[in-house]
């Protein structure tokens, strides 16, 4: 159990050096590959990226106390009891926890206030192993909850840290261009480049789509699948870009846009709901006087 719990502390810090090396290979690829329609890297968004990626592991160790007493709480009054050192143990806890950050990765999307923690993540109009760094700095916050019914199951919190730490590893190498498409077999079942390219566009028929951690499955099972097209490139970014490197700005303007909508919203249950509906949803007299105005 010692072995166990010393990698799921370690296993994101172990990984940094395999980050920066991979960073500058793929740099080189798309350098070689910038004449064909690659986005490729600048270095503003890139020190962006890693920046908000240092602020996510601050973020983390802050929160880790609270986060493990919940953990904690929840699995001593488990159902049942999964031997975290059991190997059959870790295909299950792998593959619910990968339905788990499903679940939180679509409402991150849905739900307004918690777009608002995730939009940092899609705010780059680049699309690199360094973007997979853009992390929400705000998730460690609150994000947990979604996997707090895991320990209610029975799977020990270390054990869940671990296979948190996987997921998370995983989806570093699927942002990139420098792979086009992996093995039919593949993409059938993983989340691959390719899926994850179209999560990232703010094309109308990309948007809200490939939700997947590992398994794009939940997307296929779910009907929020969409596959790349050879027709319609991906333009990655927001709907309405930022146009800033500021940390400052990137993690909080959403949050920023928020507080005016709702501030400008009137009656209390159109403001709650501003909360938790969709980033584009609006109360129909807002809606109503936007269409009058656009009229006269």
């Amino acid at each position: 159990m010692e072995t166990l719990t010393w990698w799921s502390q370690n296993i994101l810090l172990l990984a940094i050096p395999v980050f920066f090396t991979t960073l500058v290979l793929e740099w080189l690829v798309l350098r070689r590959a910038s004449m064909q329609g690659k986005v490729g890297y600048a270095w503003q968004d890139t020190g962006t990226s890693l920046l908000l990626g240092v602020i996510k592991l601050v973020v983390m160790g802050i929160t880790a106390g609270y986060v493990a007493a919940a953990f904690a709480a929840v699995y001593g009054n488990r159902l049942f009891t999964f031997d975290p050192l059991a190997l059959w143990t870790w295909p299950l806890l792998l593959v619910m926890q990968d339905l788990c950050y499903y679940i939180y990765h679509r409402s991150a999307h849905r739900v307004r206030l918690l777009w608002c923690e995730h939009v940092n993540h899609h705010s780059s109009e680049h699309y690199n192993l360094s973007t997979a760094l853009r992390q929400s700095t705000l998730g460690p916050v609150y994000g947990f909850v979604f996997y707090l019914p895991l320990a209610w199951v029975g799977f020990h919190p270390v054990a869940l840290a671990l296979g948190f730490g996987i997921n998370l590893l995983y989806q570093y190498w699927i942002h990139t261009e420098a792979i086009d498409r992996m093995p039919a077999w593949f993409e059938a079942v993983f989340n691959t480049p390719s899926h994850h390219r179209v999560h990232h566009g703010s094309n109308a028929r990309y948007i809200d789509r490939n939700y997947a951690g590992i398994l794009i499955i939940w997307d296929k099972l779910f009907g929020t699948f969409e596959p790349e097209s050879a027709e319609e490139p991906v333009v990655y970014g927001l709907t309405k870009n930022i146009h800033s490197y500021n940390p400052l700005v990137v993690i909080f303007h959403a949050l920023r846009d928020l507080a005016v909508a709702v501030w400008k919203t009137p009656g209390i249950g159109n403001k709650l709901l501003r909360l938790i509906m969709p980033p584009d949803w609006e109360p129909s007299a807002v809606r109503e006087t936007k269409n009058a105005r656009q009229a006269a």
